[in-house]
């Protein structure tokens, strides 16, 4: 899995010009799945996610966790986060889980998140708009693949 964590002050999703779901102070989350992710992804990406602390304390230090804050989790699944730009101009996404099994996964880790954290999501393979207030900006990376080392 790839996970694109950003830290945010509201975040909303949009499918035909009406807002689908919206958060408050938390996640906005761009989810990626590969075909080679399995339950060890998810549980992995999902305490990495609700115990990373980049929230500020009482003396503006990144030492509070989402669940410190009682903040809530916005997750789109975003194959994009596959793509391959090694060749030509046009970029390939091969790598991205297939359809049947990436909607299965984002929907398990979906549930899973939900039982820790407040979260709300858009809808998988939907033509989506995402609005969002970065906050500080704090953007992290996690890619699952490191932890199977």
């Amino acid at each position: 899995m790839k996970i694109v964590i950003q830290r945010v002050k509201t975040a909303s999703v949009s499918i035909d010009g009406a807002i689908y779901n919206e958060i408050k102070q938390g996640f906005l989350l761009l989810v990626g799945i590969e075909d080679a992710d399995t339950d060890f992804d998810l549980d992995y990406a999902i305490r990495k996610i609700t115990q990373m602390r980049i929230f500020s304390d009482s003396d503006d230090k990144m030492n509070l966790s989402i669940q410190d804050i009682q903040g809530e989790i916005l997750s789109i699944s975003q194959f994009t986060l596959y793509a391959e730009t090694k060749k030509g101009n046009r970029p390939s996404f091969s790598s991205a889980g297939k359809p049947d099994f990436a909607k299965k996964m984002y929907q398990k880790f979906n549930e899973k998140l939900t039982a820790i954290v407040p979260t709300k999501a858009g809808v998988f393979a939907a033509d989506m708009q995402i609005e969002l207030v970065n906050d500080g900006p704090v953007t992290i990376i996690l890619d699952t693949k490191d932890a199977r080392k």
